[in-house]
């Protein structure tokens, strides 16, 4: 897959009388990651909305694969794209396996066999194979982020969405989610993921966006975009961006004032 998955021109989205995302516009090509980040409420889930389609703009447009975005009928958009979701309800006492089982349903009726080399990977992918028989319901929080990851991943689309991927997990799965979201966009997917840690942002998004007040205020490589001088301005908050002795991408850390 190669090109533009995505390409916003003038977006925006209101509710009521309150202005959510103002003239937003970018492009999202496939064969890379990107983060979007800023503060909280600043219009980054919303973002994701327009984009999945659960949402519609108020106003510019949306173009998937060079189509405008509301053309798409729903069945093909669950082929093309896969979501993640923060709150991840199952409302019956599924398995985990069961779970996972859901991501092929957009491919109801293709023959073969990709569904289970699919939700095999995925699992795999995910570490939860040792998780196939439990029910949904009594993992922990950071397993059933895994098992709504690996659901995804079994949908096997061109295009990955992840809202707050790494919120319930621990150092060692954070660093596993972004890794797959680094092999997919190498597969030559398009991966979008929303995230707060600037650091993880930095260490694996080809591309960072910043949204602040519904407005995308920077775009571009991590180095060009996490400099000390925005995050500050956007965060409200002094930090320090240093160099990862590893990789040379940025960490971004608070300054802090540790008083007796």
């Amino acid at each position: 897959m190669t090109g533009t998955a995505f390409a916003l021109r003038g977006v925006g989205y209101r509710i009521g009388a309150t202005t959510i995302l103002d003239d937003v516009s970018l492009e999202i090509p496939y064969g890379r990651v990107l983060a979007l980040v800023g503060p909280n409420g600043a219009g980054k889930s919303s973002l994701l909305s327009l984009l999945t389609g659960d949402a519609r703009a108020s106003a510019g447009e949306i173009l998937l694969g060079g189509r405008p975005l509301r053309q798409w009928t729903a069945r093909d958009l669950s082929r093309t794209r896969a979501v993640l979701l923060q709150a991840n309800h199952v409302a019956f006492s599924f398995t985990a396996l069961d779970v996972v089982e859901m991501g092929r349903a957009p491919w109801i009726g293709d023959e073969g066999d990709a569904d289970e080399r699919a939700i095999a990977d995925a699992m795999a992918r995910t570490d939860v194979v040792h998780l196939a028989a439990r029910a949904y319901p009594s993992l922990s929080g950071g397993e059933k982020a895994r098992v709504s990851l690996a659901r995804v991943l079994a949908q096997d689309t061109a295009i990955v969405m992840l809202d707050e991927p790494t919120a319930a997990l621990d150092l060692r799965h954070q660093e596993d989610v972004l890794r797959i979201a680094r092999e997919l966009a190498g597969e030559g997917r398009a991966v979008v993921v929303v995230l707060h840690d600037l650091s993880l942002a930095a260490a694996y998004a080809d591309d960072v966006a910043i949204i602040s007040h519904g407005r995308l205020v920077a775009y571009g490589a991590p180095a060009e975009v996490l400099t000390e001088e925005r995050i500050e301005d956007v965060y409200g908050t002094p930090v320090r961006v240093i160099p990862d002795p590893d990789t040379g991408r940025p960490i971004v850390l608070p300054r802090r004032s540790l008083s007796r």
